[in-house]
């Protein structure tokens, strides 16, 4: 299956499930004393107001954040009831339907490489090279770079002595010239040959003059942001094996592109004037809406409802932050290109069932391993598989309280930053909801809150102030200071002491004299 992790997607959302009060009792105590319930197990404004006021991490006390922690310790203790009882969700109805997003993603990905197929891959030729076709340039080139900061009399000095050695510069010496003059820092490698390359992928100074160029031809001095650039335009036998490559692969993009623009025609998208504001309640608050049938866009044969829009944001890149994340801050001028995108692979999807498209059973049994390989980890991690409930307890209702314990200890580990944080994957916790209840109460949530600020402030006047600080943060919360880790691997409830997150992965910092856009 294509990208198989997605199976193991780590989503998080906040959500606050409303459920009826039974009895009296309840109804009076429920927004008093219980932030949240789930399995046999409640969640007391007391205990939610302990783990933030008290944490030893940088955690705002806020109401997101406290949702965050209860949400998290309602999935976590609903995994401990399913251990608890030696339930290890082996349900392949209730799998099917909680990781439909996976194999609906596989379809499409699997329909999409049928309708490249069906477009021939062009290698290219030396008059689509020499026109530039499919905006494809190949150079090389010397740069005379500008020192850091450089003045105006700095940078006419660079230009002058461009201007004194391009005369001497010829085809037959230019690698020798570029290893001798060139300021660019990967000449030692590439003798300033770039080959062939996206006219975009380089500043526009630059591809601009390459452009202008015939085949052979080189440039006078070109002035950019990194300095002076004397150019040649690679001829078609320098470029030759480079360009058909590139070329192919882009032949493929241009029939991806232009098999988007007939469906784009023939089905008739209309997104709903109300899709950006539905979506920008759905991504407050998901899990209320995974079942949410409101349509947000329709096509010729089908539509978009927010529950499908949902599962297909789950499986998309999470560059920058979660993509619900950034939903409800997002212009609807861009929200309405967004939805209609997304109602595009609902079409395709639509499309991929009529071709009979899908995923084999082979694709099926590995994904339903991988998914109990998940739940194993999930109670490994939070110290109550159902082994080690049954070496220390004898019934399931000691085994409950057994798993609760831990999970509980889990969650001062986290708050104490001793613990990796890990939340529950969206199928998972789909799954953990259509067979175990549980519930996030708004009012205890804001009792929780205000009791939480003042142990803050309590905590905080009596820390001391050389108290090393933990960078573990809760997914999905935002720290006060410092990058999340990178990623999470479910720990030990008892974590040895001096656990330390997995650092943050930080882009390469651009090379200086680099033609390429930062």
């Amino acid at each position: 299956m294509a990208n198989r992790s997605r199976s193991i997607l780590v989503f998080l959302s906040t959500a606050t499930l409303v459920t009826a009060c039974n009895g009296l009792k309840e109804a009076l105590t429920a927004h008093v004393d219980v932030v949240a319930r789930a399995g046999s197990q409640e969640l007391s404004v007391t205990r939610l107001a302990d783990l933030l006021g008290n944490a030893k991490i940088q955690v705002p006390v806020t109401r997101d954040n406290a949702v965050i922690v209860a949400d998290l310790w309602a999935g976590y203790q609903q995994l401990a009831y399913a251990a608890a009882h030696g339930d290890s969700l082996k349900d392949k109805k209730l799998i099917d339907e909680a990781v439909a997003p996976i194999f609906n993603q596989s379809k499409v990905d699997k329909f999409m490489q049928q309708v490249v197929k069906s477009y021939k891959p062009d290698s290219g030729s030396e008059a689509a090279y020499n026109q530039a076709a499919g905006g494809l340039l190949g150079a090389r080139h010397i740069l005379f770079a500008f020192p850091p900061a450089a003045t105006s009399g700095q940078k006419d000095s660079v230009r002058k002595r461009a201007e004194a050695i391009r005369p001497q510069v010829t085809s037959a010496n230019f690698t020798e010239m570029a290893k001798k003059y060139s300021g660019d820092p990967g000449v030692a490698q590439n003798s300033g040959n770039y080959g062939v390359f996206p006219r975009g992928q380089m500043v526009p100074e630059f591809s601009n003059a390459t452009a202008a160029l015939k085949p052979g031809e080189i440039s006078p001095p070109v002035a950019s942001q990194f300095g002076y650039h004397i150019i040649q335009r690679l001829t078609y036998q320098e470029a030759k094996e480079d360009f058909a490559k590139k070329y192919a692969d882009a032949s493929v993009q241009h029939s991806d592109s232009l098999y988007m623009a007939q469906l784009d025609s023939s089905l008739k998208f209309d997104v709903k004037s109300n899709a950006p504001s539905a979506i920008k309640a759905a991504a407050v608050d998901a899990e209320k809406h995974w079942k949410d049938n409101t349509t947000l866009a329709t096509f010729k044969g089908g539509e978009l409802t927010v529950a499908q829009f949902l599962d297909w944001v789950q499986m998309m890149p999470q560059r920058n932050g979660s993509v619900l994340q950034q939903i409800p801050g997002a212009p609807d001028s861009v929200l309405k290109p967004f939805i209609r995108g997304v109602a595009q692979r609902q079409a395709i999807l639509k499309r991929a069932d009529s071709a009979k498209v899908d995923v084999s059973p082979e694709e099926r049994l590995n994904l339903y391993n991988e998914f109990q390989q998940l739940v194993q980890r999930m109670w490994q991690g939070l110290d109550i598989d159902p082994k080690s409930l049954a070496d220390s307890a004898k019934n399931a209702p000691e085994k409950e309280r057994l798993a609760a314990a831990r999970v509980e200890t889990y969650m001062d580990h986290v708050l104490a930053g001793q613990a990796q944080p890990v939340p529950v994957p969206v199928p998972l916790k789909k799954i953990l909801n259509a067979k175990y209840e549980a519930s996030v109460n708004a009012a205890g949530v804001d009792r929780a809150v205000e009791r939480a600020q003042k142990v803050r402030a309590s905590a905080d006047s009596a820390r001391a102030a050389n108290q090393p600080k933990s960078q573990v943060p809760i997914p999905g919360m935002p720290p006060t200071g410092g990058q999340p880790p990178a990623g999470a691997q479910p720990p030990s409830a008892r974590p040895p002491a001096g656990a330390q997150p997995a650092p943050a992965q930080q882009p390469p910092a651009p090379k200086p004299g680099s033609t390429k856009k930062p």
